[in-house]
C-alpha cells in the first residue's frame, strides 16, 4: 500500500482528495499549522495530522502533495526532494483521479461551490453513486469529498493559481465570469485567458455549460463553438440573451414556504417536443441565485440523459453547504448565519436572498474583507454592494496570503452610501457592538472567507 503525505492538509481542496485517496485504500497523512475542521474529520477516520511542518513528517511517503499556499522552501518539501520522493501540486493530482471516470468540473467567479455540491447530491440521491470533491462540506452528506462506483466524477474547477487546468472534464459548467483574484490575474482579459484554456480541456465530444445572463460566460461560447463543442445555456424567466441551440430556463420563480424559490423548469432538450415543461422545482436554498445553480444542475442531469424529474426531486431535498448561507443558530431570538461570500456580486445574491426568505426583519450584514489586493480593486463595487442589508458592519482585512498594509478597510466604509454603515475594526470590537445592539427578530449574516465566522460561534455562546 503506498503512503500520500499532504502538506496544508486543512484546506478544503486538499482535505478531499486526502478523503478520497483515504477511502480507496491509501495509507494517508498529513500536516499543517492548525487543525481545521476539515483536519479534524480525517483524523476521526483515521488519518495521522502532524501539528506544524518538519522533516520528519514525510519520512516514509511514497508521493507528497502540497497546497498551492506551501512555499518551495517548506521544510516537508525539500525533505521530500532529498529523498526523491514526488512532490506534487494539487492542480497537478487531480487529473490523476478523474481520467476513468466522466468528469464533471464546476468553474465560475461565484456559485461553483453551491453547484458542484447540488450536482454530486442530486447524482447520489438518484442512486448514480457519483465520486466527488466539492470545497465545502455537504450538509447532507456531511463530508467534502467521497468515492463512488458510479461513472461520474464531479469536481469544484478552482481558478485560483490556475488549479483548473490540472482537469480531465468532459462536462464542464462556467457559472459567471468576472474579475477576481488580482494577485493571480492582475486583468480580467489575464483571467479570460485562463478560462478560454480552461474550455480547452474538454475533447471533441465535450460539452460546455454556460449561464446565459452573464456576459463573461457568454463569452466563451464563440470559444467553444469553433472547436465544435456541445453547448447548452441556461438562465432565469425572460429573453435568452443568446442564440443558443440547447437550454433550460427557470418560469415563474417564486419564493415558497421552505425559504427558497419554486419554479418551473422548461427546455428544448427533448425528443419529444422542442419545447416543454421539464421539471417542477422547489428549493429550500434560499436566493435567486441558487434557481441559477439548479439550473445548472439540470442542464449536466440534461446532457447525461437522466431524467430530470428524478433530479428535480432531489434538488429540493438540498440543503445546502457550509458556510454557504449556513444558519448556525439563534439565540434570544436572533439567528446567526455564515456566509463565504468574499466578492461585490456574490455579497449582492447573499444579501438579496436573504431578503426574500426574511423580508420582515432587521438584516444585519458583517464583513471581513478577504485580502487587500482583492479590496481594493474592486473598491468601488464593495462600497455599493450591501443595499439590502439594514445594518453594515465592516471589519478589518484579512490578509490570508498576502503581507499586512496600511491600507484599511475604514477608506471602503467612508465611501459607503449606505446610510447606516460603520467600520468596527477587530472580530473582538465587532462582536460587542453586535451584543450591545442586537434584539429579538434581527438576522445576523457574517460574509467572510477568513476567520470572521469566530464571530458566530461567539455570538452564539454569549448572547
Amino acid at each position: 500500500m503506498k503512503r500520500v503525505h499532504f502538506i496544508g492538509i486543512g484546506g478544503s481542496g486538499l482535505s478531499a482528495i486526502a478523503r478520497l485517496l483515504k477511502e480507496s485504500g491509501y495509507e494517508v497523512t498529513g500536516s499543517d499549522r492548525t487543525l481545521s475542521q476539515f483536519a479534524v474529520d480525517l483524523q476521526s477516520d483515521g488519518v495521522t495530522i502532524y501539528i506544524g511542518h518538519h522533516p520528519r513528517n514525510v519520512a516514509g511517503a511514497d508521493l507528497v502533495i502540497r497546497s498551492s499556499a506551501i512555499a518551495e522552501d517548506n521544510p516537508e518539501v525539500e525533505a521530500a526532494q532529498r529523498a526523491g520522493i514526488p512532490v506534487y501540486k494539487r492542480a497537478d493530482f487531480l487529473g490523476r483521479l478523474m481520467s476513468e471516470k466522466t468528469g464533471i468540473a464546476v468553474a465560475g467567479t461565484h456559485g461553483k461551490t453551491t453547484t458542484t455540491a447540488m450536482i454530486a447530491w442530486t447524482l447520489y440521491a438518484m442512486k448514480r453513486d457519483p465520486s466527488f470533491i466539492v470545497g465545502s462540506t455537504l450538509n447532507n452528506l456531511k463530508v467534502n469529498a467521497r468515492v463512488g462506483r458510479g461513472s461520474a466524477f464531479v469536481i469544484e474547477a478552482d481558478e485560483y493559481d490556475r488549479m483548473f487546468l490540472g482537469l480531465k472534464p468532459h462536462i464542464e459548467v462556467v457559472t459567471n465570469l468576472e474579475h477576481d483574484h488580482p494577485d493571480c490575474y492582475p486583468t480580467f482579459e489575464d483571467m479570460y485567458s485562463a478560462f478560454q484554456d480552461f474550455v480547452d480541456l474538454l475533447p471533441p465530444d465535450g460539452t460546455l455549460i454556460v449561464c446565459a445572463e452573464d456576459e463573461g460566460a457568454v463569452s466563451l461560447l464563440s470559444h467553444a463553438r469553433r472547436k465544435g463543442l456541445s453547448v447548452i445555456s441556461y438562465s432565469v424567466q425572460g429573453e435568452m440573451t443568446i442564440n443558443s441551440p440547447q437550454w433550460m430556463q427557470a418560469r415563474t420563480p417564486k419564493p415558497n414556504h421552505r425559504g427558497g424559490f419554486d419554479f418551473s423548469a422548461m427546455t428544448n432538450m427533448s425528443a419529444e417536443a422542442a419545447s416543454i415543461v421539464a421539471a417542477r422545482v422547489s428549493l429550500q436554498v434560499p436566493g435567486e441565485h441558487n434557481v441559477r445553480n439548479a439550473l445548472a444542475t439540470l442542464s449536466v442531469i440534461a446532457a447525461l440523459g437522466l431524467p430530470l424529474q428524478e433530479a428535480a426531486d432531489a434538488l429540493g431535498e438540498f440543503t445546502g453547504t457550509g458556510r454557504r448561507f449556513e444558519v448556525r443558530g439563534e439565540r434570544k431570538g436572533v439567528i446567526v448565519i455564515d456566509d463565504y461570500a468574499h466578492h461585490p456580486t456574490e455579497i449582492r445574491a447573499t444579501l438579496a436572498g436573504a431578503k426574500a426568505r426574511y423580508p420582515n426583519h432587521r438584516i444585519w450584514a458583517v464583513w471581513q474583507p478577504h485580502t487587500y489586493s482583492r479590496t481594493q480593486t474592486l473598491f468601488i463595487e464593495f462600497s455599493r454592494a450591501f443595499g439590502d442589508a439594514d445594518e453594515v458592519l465592516v471589519t478589518e482585512i484579512y490578509a490570508s496570503r498576502e503581507a499586512k498594509q496600511e491600507f484599511s478597510s475604514a477608506e471602503v466604509v467612508g465611501s459607503m452610501p449606505h446610510p447606516s454603515a460603520r467600520y468596527t475594526g477587530s472580530l473582538e470590537d465587532t462582536k460587542k457592538y453586535l451584543l450591545k445592539n442586537l434584539r429579538s427578530g434581527d438576522i445576523v449574516i457574517v460574509l467572510s472567507a477568513g476567520d470572521a465566522n469566530q464571530i458566530s460561534d461567539d455570538l452564539l455562546k454569549e448572547m
